[in-house]
């Protein structure tokens, strides 16, 4: 049952229901949420299993969730918002897993029900993008780049052609929620002692930047890193070194268009409790000295899937948000030492000992040392 499952619901009501489940070792854990179409309050509920088997029969406690907010709402703040609703308390809660497929189906102390077929996400599978046609050399991508308008696009670089995916999905962990709770609070405190700024996280502006903060040095989170610039993107492409170069011959550089999925989608800061959802977050670089250099922002998403989530906008718009470009790895030596005549060296985008550090050997010893 591990993974995150996401789909449609029907029964009494319909909807969107989300579930992140974590392994435990012997057991599972994690959340389930449920947003209604209709516009009535959404559920929010802990997950926690007896064993790992793949049926599993549970009794949940049912927390409301404001119906335009999402956020958990006590049940006075509904009766006061809402007094015509009658919300459940507990739910009785069957899961199956078989095939690939989770089958849930639930009932209420009042009556209520609703059940959904949940397919595994395809977040680990190869991606289904295929690159720009006609651009097949690292000095196609140039020209192409450099005639696109400014400001429109952000731009990502992979050593190789994975799905798109943040750090935190690519782990065993799911639940956001204990993320916000857990690890939030573990590296406030920890971090706290290394920087001079003191970051209040009950600010929606300086918590977003700590996240940036925690990402742009290593720590998994829901978010992505982009760039405004597609040659920055490309040096993160071709950076791994020999030891660490991409699955094939090619790397990958993303480019999505920032301001048509803007006009098209809402764009939250948050990320549990919420509907899916991908947006854009232009965080604050508090502490962060390398946010500049890279000229970056980053996504912030609760979807662990995250190229089906843009393909099924891009259908449901019949457009395109998100374009990839596979260029050769066999021109990266030639690339870095042209990207290193634009200013765009690890001395340049990680400012300080380390990025120093890595510049001057690709320098003195070459880009394959």
């Amino acid at each position: 049952m591990k993974g995150q499952w996401l789909g449609s619901y029907s029964g009494t009501n319909s909807g969107i229901i989300v579930l992140d489940i974590d392994d435990c070792g012997d057991h599972f854990e994690g959340r389930v949420h449920v947003f209604d179409d209709a516009g009535l309050p959404g559920a929010g509920a802990f997950i926690r299993t007896e064993n790992q088997k793949p049926h599993q029969t549970l009794e949940l406690q049912l927390a409301p969730l404001h119906h335009a907010t999402a956020e958990i709402i006590t049940p006075d703040q509904l009766s006061q918002s809402m007094p015509d609703v009658l919300f459940p308390k507990s739910a009785k809660v069957t899961c199956e897993l078989k095939n690939e497929m989770l089958s849930v189906s639930w009932q209420t102390e009042i009556g209520t029900y609703g059940s959904a077929e949940l397919p595994r996400s395809k977040s680990d599978q190869p991606s289904e993008y295929k690159s720009v046609e006609g651009i097949d050399t690292w000095s196609d991508f140039k020209s192409y780049a450099v005639q696109l308008t400014p400001g429109r696009f952000i731009f990502r670089g992979q050593a190789n052609a994975q799905r798109l995916r943040t750090a935190f999905h690519r782990t065993n962990r799911k639940d956001l929620i204990k993320f916000m709770l857990q690890d939030i609070p573990a590296l406030h405190r920890a971090l706290s002692a290394q920087t001079k700024h003191v970051s209040n996280l009950s600010d929606g502006l300086q918590n977003g930047a700590f996240w940036n903060l925690i990402q742009h040095h290593g720590y998994p989170t829901p978010l992505l890193d982009w760039s405004e610039s597609p040659f920055v993107a490309a040096f993160f492409a071709f950076r791994a070194d020999r030891y660490r170069r991409s699955d094939g011959e090619f790397v990958r550089v993303f480019m999505f268009d920032r301001n048509a999925w803007r006009n098209d989608y809402n764009q939250l800061q948050k990320v549990a409790p919420a509907k899916p959802h991908f947006s854009i977050l232009e965080a604050l670089a508090i502490e962060n000295q390398r946010a500049l250099p890279q000229q970056a922002l980053s996504s912030v998403t609760n979807v662990d899937d995250i190229e089906t989530y843009i393909r099924f906008r891009e259908m449901e718009r019949a457009t395109h948000y998100l374009r990839v470009f596979d260029l050769p790895y066999t021109e990266r030596t030639s690339i870095l030492g042209e990207l290193g005549m634009m200013g765009i060296t690890a001395g340049s985008l990680f400012p300080g000992l380390d990025g120093a550090c890595e510049g001057l050997r690709a320098r003195f010893f070459g880009y394959e040392a």
